[in-house]
């Protein structure tokens, strides 16, 4: 799928792998920047206490086998690393009914005795991103103090990637000239929103036909008590974790679950678990247009800007470049073509990221006819695992999905277009992803509060395109012991982003449990 509500960090991160002179871009995008106040709250955090524990012995005594399992770590081909495999129920409402596999890894901790505070949980979002490839591919990016202090600890959730994970068979997206455009007349805009119902449809039939007895257990609710299981696994009293997008979604709700259990908690790039599927999408489109046009004003004040002067001429150079693919795509061979909505994928790509200088390379390429960059980029994303994990894990939540019929999906649209000349068609044609999906909705949408949880650390981007900076305000407010921090910056996340303010903040609470003050922006 092209789209999701609580788009993960994680994919720009994992397509970086393919693309290496993008993380070099992305990297060299990224400021150092300070916080507006100093110091920071005195009273560390406690890492594990008597009370989590005895909390534990009050566990269902059908679910105990699970949380006193011993997995044999063994030592990964990778051999910093140790690898296991962990038993979860499928249902954790009738456990006899069977159990599924859950794929973990951990990197020890450096240190030993007191410099060690215990594990850290890591999950980079999606959802159907693997938490296990990516702590593969970049342990070493986090500081030498956290690797001392922390095993560094993945799991694939439920459902994705090496657990048992949800697979449906291979759907081809719609093809050229699906996508309407804002010159689109409306009884083809009516006709581009039942292409991608279809599509909807058909996948939502693959899926019940392939993986239909594990659909309903892969929600984001089955997930957090499975990190309660992985918790008790490693032998800690309390969970200690770092989620980014959908990971905060997760972190959210196993803090609501289990306010006992919560140790030092950062949500980085935050889901608002109260906002409906439909506001969650329209919000997304709006991000991805302040972030567009961020960009649009930074090439406009540089020489040989490809779509122009302004941020309006960006704009329509924008709208015009996709309505020529959609009449005439980019063809190499049989069936490799390149329309509107794939231009439009690889905006919201590098606009994610943030590669501006990619992007720029990308959209002069295009107006000069080279598709060299946009290939790439298609490539990349066409190779990245985790679209049928993802749709069945939203499907679940009705913060993360939505169910709208082609009419409603239609009557949304001029609301979209309100909200985003250029991406406001791109994400309406998602209105319609869970219609037809064979399980239904686990989680509703609700405030949380996690009452009598820790302090939890939430960070917000200002001008984050994936999940807009107004969401993690919403989440830190919801929290009772919630903190925000604040970056003024461009792109999906903000820990480890370039950001010496951010990154400094986010350790200092994780070694120390010190959170930085009531208001603090890294600028």
């Amino acid at each position: 799928m092209k789209a999701v509500p609580a788009s993960g960090r994680i994919p720009w991160r994992g397509l970086l792998c393919t693309l290496a002179v993008l993380v070099a871009f992305g990297l060299l995008l990224a400021t150092c920047t300070a916080v507006t106040h100093s110091g920071r709250t005195a009273g560390p955090v406690p890492s594990g206490t008597a009370s989590a524990s005895a909390s534990d012995a009050a566990i269902r005594l059908d679910l105990r086998r699970y949380y006193t399992q011993d997995p044999r770590w063994r030592p990964c081909p990778e051999r910093s690393f140790q690898c296991a495999s962990l038993r979860v129920p499928r249902d954790y409402a009738h456990p006899e009914a069977g159990d599924i596999a859950l794929s973990a890894i951990r990197r020890p901790a450096t240190g030993r005795g007191a410099a060690r505070i215990g594990a850290l949980q890591i999950n980079p979002g999606g959802p159907g991103l693997s938490a296990v490839d990516d702590l593969l591919a970049y342990a070493d990016s986090y500081s030498p103090s956290l690797r001392a202090a922390y095993d560094l600890v993945a799991v694939d959730p439920r459902g994705v990637g090496h657990s048992t994970p949800v697979e449906c068979g291979a759907t081809g997206l719609p093809g050229a000239g699906t996508r309407g455009t804002r010159g689109t007349p409306p009884s083809d805009e009516a006709a581009v929103i039942d292409t991608w119902a279809a599509y909807h449809a058909e996948v939502a039939a693959d899926c019940a036909r392939r993986a239909g007895r594990l659909l309903p257990h892969v929600g984001t609710l089955d997930a957090a008590r499975d990190m309660d299981v992985v918790r008790a696994v490693l032998g800690e009293d309390r969970l200690h974790f770092l989620g980014f997008s959908y990971g905060t979604y997760l972190g959210a709700t196993y803090a609501e679950l289990f306010p006992s259990r919560v140790g030092r908690v950062v949500l980085d790039g935050a889901v608002d678990p109260a906002m409906d599927g439909y506001h969650a999408y329209l919000n997304q489109a709006r991000g991805y247009q302040i972030a567009w046009e961020s960009f649009a004003a930074d090439c406009a004040g540089r020489g040989h800007c490809p779509v122009g002067r302004s941020v309006e001429e960006a704009g329509r150079t924008l709208d015009a470049l996709v309505a020529a693919l959609d009449r005439a795509p980019f063809r190499q061979g049989k069936d490799d073509r390149l329309d509107g909505e794939a231009l439009l994928g690889a905006v919201v790509t590098a606009l994610r990221a943030p590669d501006w200088e990619t992007l720029r390379s990308l959209l002069g390429g295009v107006r000069a006819g080279d598709t060299t960059v946009l290939r790439e980029i298609v490539g990349s994303e066409d190779d990245a695992p985790g679209d049928e994990s993802m749709t069945a894990v939203n499907c679940l939540s009705s913060a993360l999905e939505s169910r709208s019929t082609p009419a409603q999906t239609l009557a949304a649209l001029p609301e979209f277009r309100r909200a985003s000349p250029q991406f406001g068609a791109f994400y309406n044609e998602d209105l319609s992803t869970c219609a037809h999906w064979p399980a239904r909705p686990t989680q509703l949408p609700r405030r949380v509060s996690a009452h009598g949880a820790g302090p939890i650390l939430v960070l917000g981007t200002t001008r984050d395109p994936a999940t807009p900076y107004d969401q993690a305000r919403a989440l830190a407010d919801q929290l009772s012991s919630g903190r925000l921090l604040t970056w003024d910056g461009d792109g999906h996340t903000a820990y480890q982003r370039g950001s010496r303010c951010v990154d400094t903040a986010v350790d200092d609470y994780l070694l120390h449990g010190l959170l930085p003050p009531t208001g603090a922006v890294c600028r």
